[in-house]
């Protein structure tokens, strides 16, 4: 599906890029790749006054905010370096940046995002980060379940795993909203706002 249109208050929610998740090898782009087209991304929206959200994922150092349960794939026991959670500085010092803590793979989970965007009327959120198939992809099922119109940065989002994001964009996100590339969404965005 091509983009069609960006609501009169979208916002841009940028996902766990932070100093320790973008540090880490991705598919199908570097880490750092996907910050360079965030933050392009968020320039253009910050240009037209259109909130920019930077989530961010942390844990108390005691892990006692950590989700819990048993999986196969456990994460307990990690030591994470000083500065790991901290949002990367192409896209820091920006004050009416919307910041928001997560300790779950969905933004929405446990945090105050949803008021946040509701209370400036926004309708619509265009997502990026990584991991696509864990932080971006729990983020859009989310936002689809509250009402939200999704549009989702393929190219400005990357995972651990090539096959994990390329069933996301694929397979997922063509049921939860519209997708593109940040140029394509970056000159949706000039367009829809002259």
């Amino acid at each position: 599906m091509s983009l069609t249109t960006l609501d009169p208050r979208t916002a841009l929610v940028a996902i766990d890029l932070q100093n320790g998740i973008v540090a880490m090898p991705t598919q199908p782009l570097p880490g750092p790749e996907v910050v360079s087209r965030t933050a392009a991304l968020a320039d253009a929206f910050r240009s037209h006054g259109l909130p920019v959200v930077l989530v961010r994922v942390s844990f108390a150092a005691d892990g006692g905010d950590a989700v819990p349960g048993r999986t196969e794939r456990q994460a307990r026991g990690l030591a994470f370096p000083e500065g790991w959670d901290l949002v990367v500085d192409e896209l820091s010092g920006h004050p009416g940046d919307i910041r928001v803590t997560k300790h779950n793979w969905s933004a929405f989970h446990g945090t105050d995002l949803d008021d946040q965007l509701r209370r400036r009327g926004i309708t619509q959120i265009v997502l990026t980060g990584i991991a696509t198939s864990i932080g971006v992809e729990s983020t859009a099922r989310d936002a689809y379940a509250r009402g939200y119109h999704v549009t989702l940065a393929t190219d400005a989002m990357a995972d651990a795993d090539a096959e994990a994001h390329a069933n996301s964009v694929e397979r997922i996100f063509p049921r939860l909203g519209e997708t593109g590339t940040a140029d394509e969404i970056a000159a949706l965005l000039a367009r829809t706002r002259v």
